[in-house]
């Protein structure tokens, strides 16, 4: 799984906007169900003539779909719209639906898996007490749990049980939905000539998060994968950790702490 991906939310150009992200050199296009957008990443996967091994998607079952026959559907569903024969991670999107209907449709997305349309199974916004459901049921860690990060919202009680499990870390929202004008990070991106988005970014992946960026804009497109010839040293680190909120933080509907 490349380490930085591209995310679709809210992309009304998603077709362009994926051929753009092919030509910066993504390789990880995270798309989902209730985005709408499935079938134009499809078509700018097909476009694009990369092989389908070198394309790595990400796709969601939003909670309406949860239940074990319902997320068998929603997995068909997603194959037909991108028109590929298999997902390289499918999340459930959300937490909401209880205890039981999440763990019918985590029991799905394995069943899934087992039948090849589903290479990896994961998560996303899911707090420490819905990953510990899916650890007293006996079943896989899930290899993925997709969570708002980003130096206001560090969710650490929740990284740390993932590092724990093993379980891989991506970051949604990473630039804040573009709320990137805090002085810090305008001193950073002037010190390191970079964009602040740079900054942010650097700063996921220096913590070992995988992050999601998202654009519809080419020249940010190209920017925001141009993150491997510098790095953020221990003082920024520091200074870009202590911006952390806690859940005040959150730009995002974030719901980890759901029932």
């Amino acid at each position: 799984m490349p380490r930085l991906g591209f995310g679709v939310y809210q992309n009304y150009t998603t077709h362009e906007s994926v051929l753009e992200a092919f030509r910066a050199g993504y390789r990880h296009i995270d798309t989902a169900q209730a985005y709408r957008n499935e079938a134009h990443v499809g078509s700018a996967v097909r476009e694009s003539g990369l092989e389908r091994n070198d394309v790595f998607i990400t796709t969601k079952c939003i909670s309406k779909t949860h239940g074990y026959d319902k997320t068998l559907r929603a997995v068909d569903v997603s194959l037909e719209r991108l028109a590929v024969e298999y997902v390289d991670l499918f999340l459930i999107h959300d937490p909401f639906k209880g205890t039981e209907l999440r763990l019918q449709t985590y029991r799905a997305l394995l069943d899934a898996q087992r039948a090849g349309k589903i290479r990896s199974v994961g998560v996303s916004n899911f707090g420490i007490k819905h990953l510990e459901e899916i650890r007293a049921a006996g079943l896989q860690t899930p290899s993925v749990n997709q969570i708002e990060l980003h130096p206001f919202c560090q969710q650490k009680p929740i990284v740390a049980y993932c590092r724990e499990h093993g379980i891989i870390v991506q970051a949604y929202s990473p630039l804040i939905r573009g709320k990137m004008d805090h002085p810090l990070f305008m001193e950073l991106a002037n010190k390191h000539e970079r964009e602040p988005a740079q900054i942010l970014l650097r700063w996921s992946l220096q913590h070992g998060f995988m992050p999601l960026p998202k654009s519809a804009t080419p020249a940010r497109i190209q920017s925001n994968a141009r993150l491997y010839d510098f790095s953020l040293n221990e003082e920024d680190m520091r200074r870009l950790d202590a911006l952390d909120q806690g859940k005040a933080g959150a730009v995002t509907w974030n719901p980890v702490d759901v029932e």
